[in-house]
C-alpha cells in the first residue's frame, strides 16, 4: 500500500475522511493515466484488484476502468472506507439510446463520509473513466461543474434505486447508467476479455491514454494528443515515433523503458496502423471530436 501512496504523492493523515477521499482521487487522475497500450501489444492484463494494485504501485503504466477502479477500491478498502463495486453501462456518444447496465464499466461508491455536500454520506466515485470527474460527486440528484464538463446525477430508468451520470458538454462519452447492487471484480471478466480482445473493440482498434486534472484532460487518441480545456481544444499530430513516446513521457508520465526496444517498435507500428484505419474510416468531424 505504501508504494501505491507514494506514487499518488499522498502522505500524512490517512484517516477515511471527505477530504483524503477527495484529494486521493484528484491524485490518482492525475498522476495514474488512463490507457489502453497492452491490448495493442496483444496483452489483456488480468483485473484482479490487488494485482492491479500491485502494477500500478510498482510501474509507471496506468489501465482502464476493470483495473483503475478495482484497485483504487483496494487501496479505499485497506485505508478503512466503506467502498463498494459497481455495474455501469456508459453510453457512447454516438449511440442514441443507453445500452443499459450492461457491464461495460465498473464504477465505485463509498459510504458513510457525510458532509456539507453530501449529508447522507454516500458519494460516487470514478477514476477510471477518461473524460470523468476530478472529484468524487455526492450520490444525491444535482448537477456539477468540474473544469470545462457537467455531470448530472438523476434516478435511472433501468433499475430500481440505479442512477443515472448524464455528461454535458458531449465530450468521451454521453451518459452511464449506474447499478447500486455491490459487484465483485469477477462479475466484469467476461466483458473485460471483450473489450481488451476483440477486433471490433474501440480498445484494441485505437490506443488511448488519457489523464485528468482540475483543469481539463491530456488525451492521446491514436497520433493525435488533444489538450481540451473551457477556452477550448489545443491539437498536436503526432507524426514520429520518437514525438510519440516523448508524449507518453511528458504528458502522461508513462515512460518509455516501460516496453522493450522490440515492442516500442511493434507498439508504435500498431498505433500508427490504427490511427491511419480511424482517419479512413471516421468523418473528419468526428475523428477531430475525442
Amino acid at each position: 500500500m505504501r508504494k501505491y501512496l507514494d506514487r499518488l504523492g499522498f502522505d500524512g493523515d490517512l484517516a477515511p475522511t471527505v477530504e483524503n477521499l477527495r484529494r486521493l482521487h484528484g491524485a490518482h487522475v492525475e498522476r495514474i493515466p488512463y490507457e489502453t497500450l497492452e491490448f495493442q501489444l496483444g496483452r489483456a492484463p488480468g483485473i484482479d484488484p490487488e494485482e492491479s494494485s500491485d502494477r500500478l504501485a510498482n510501474s509507471s503504466r496506468g489501465g482502464y476502468c476493470f483495473h483503475l477502479n478495482g484497485a483504487f477500491a483496494w487501496l479505499l478498502a485497506a485505508l478503512g472506507y466503506q467502498v463498494r463495486m459497481h455495474r455501469v453501462g456508459v453510453q457512447k456518444v454516438d449511440e442514441p439510446m443507453p445500452p443499459g447496465i450492461n457491464g461495460n464499466h465498473m464504477a465505485l461508491t463509498v459510504a458513510g463520509l457525510p458532509g456539507p455536500d453530501g449529508p447522507e454520506g454516500s458519494r460516487l466515485v470514478d477514476v477510471g473513466l477518461g473524460f470523468a470527474f476530478h472529484e468524487p460527486l455526492p450520490l444525491h440528484p444535482g448537477r456539477a461543474e468540474q473544469g470545462p464538463f457537467g455531470y448530472e446525477l438523476s434516478p435511472s430508468s433501468f433499475e430500481a434505486g440505479a442512477w443515472r451520470l448524464d455528461h454535458r458538454p458531449l465530450r468521451g462519452f454521453a451518459g452511464a447508467d449506474i447499478s447500486l447492487a455491490p459487484a465483485r471484480a469477477t462479475d466484469f471478466a467476461q466483458e473485460h476479455a471483450r473489450l481488451s480482445t476483440a477486433p471490433d473493440s474501440d480498445f484494441v482498434r485505437l490506443a488511448r491514454v488519457q489523464r485528468r486534472d482540475a483543469d481539463g484532460t491530456d488525451l492521446l487518441l491514436g497520433c493525435v494528443l488533444t489538450r481540451i480545456t473551457a477556452t477550448g481544444d489545443e491539437r498536436t499530430e503526432l507524426d514520429t515515433a520518437t514525438d510519440w513516446f516523448d508524449a507518453l513521457w511528458s504528458t502522461f508520465g508513462i515512460h518509455p523503458d516501460e516496453f522493450g526496444a522490440g515492442e516500442r517498435g511493434r507498439l508504435w507500428r500498431t498505433v500508427r496502423a490504427g490511427h491511419e484505419e480511424w482517419r479512413r474510416s471516421v468523418p473528419e468531424a468526428v475523428a477531430l471530436t475525442p
